[in-house]
């Protein structure tokens, strides 16, 4: 049964630190999460919480956050199990998720709990990359600009999550223009766990390539980021190329009646005929 984007509930988060690499100590210091569904604002969670470490200074230069705010503040051991109940059976959502993961998982590694890093997100810079490419910068406050969310950044967990909520409804309603409406879909394009798009680019270019072994056609679902979105190819598969960053499909488009270029990141789903 399909679910629509707007039937799964996301949480929004975000996180401050002391500083930007957890494997050299630096901690959580501000912890903050959105659970939404739709439209809907379901839930909020935001704290300080007590690194037992300083703040670096280049740190405090941005968040503002100091010793004596966090001086009295509960430490991790109390609020990460707080989170993650407040996180239960929702999809983790962040702008660079990758950073904030890896701050959640250090902290619960220090209390010993299993780590989140199974478990598929959300990357809202992913989508911004993919649905917005070519553009000068891809900070949050400079996306969220061009998008039309006028708050301004205040690099504070929660005023950051309100933002990042903001820029992701807009990007929902974006997919949904370009008829991504199925969750699915939306996953397959857009969920960030470092074994999973690795396996799943990896079964894509296996497909391809045994298409082009067999000299079979591939009927694809391929996002344009430059047209109408979704639309449905039969593809001559060619070849696959690779640059520093992605992989392409080179092929006769049945559809445009001329050699194309996908990019594999951008198919949806693929299927040999």
């Amino acid at each position: 049964m399909l679910k629509h984007i707007d039937e799964v509930e996301f949480t929004i988060f975000d996180t401050e630190t002391t500083g930007l690499n957890p494997a050299s100590g630096d901690r959580i210091v501000e912890l903050a999460g959105l659970r939404v569904k739709g439209k809907e604002r379901i839930a909020e969670f935001d704290v300080l919480v007590n690194p037992e470490r300083e703040i670096s200074p280049e740190a405090f230069a941005v968040n503002k956050i100091t010793p004596e705010m966090l001086k009295d503040a509960p430490g991790i051991e109390i609020i990460m199990p707080r989170f993650l109940d407040f996180i239960q059976g929702s999809y983790l959502c962040s702008y660079n998720v990758e950073f904030d993961l890896r701050f959640l998982d250090n902290e619960l590694k220090i209390i010993g709990l299993p780590v989140l890093t199974g478990h598929a997100a959300f990357d809202i810079l992913t989508i911004a990359k993919r649905l917005m490419p070519n553009q000068q910068r891809y900070a949050l406050w400079f996306i969220a600009d061009k998008l039309g969310v006028k708050a301004r950044q205040q690099h504070r967990a929660f005023s950051d999550v309100e933002m990042a909520w903001e820029v992701f409804n807009r990007f929902k309603n974006m997919c949904q223009e370009k008829g991504i409406i199925d969750f699915n879909d939306f996953f397959n394009l857009f969920a960030f766990n470092p074994g999973f798009l690795e396996s799943s680019a990896s079964l894509k270019v296996s497909q391809i390539e045994k298409a082009i072994n067999l000299k079979a056609h591939l009927k694809i679902k391929y996002l344009s980021t430059k047209g109408a979105g979704i639309s449905l190819r039969e593809v001559v598969p060619r070849e696959i190329r690779q640059d520093t960053k992605n992989k392409y499909l080179i092929g006769f488009c049945c559809l445009r009646k001329e050699e194309r270029v996908f990019k594999v990141d951008n198919i949806v789903e693929l299927e040999i005929v």
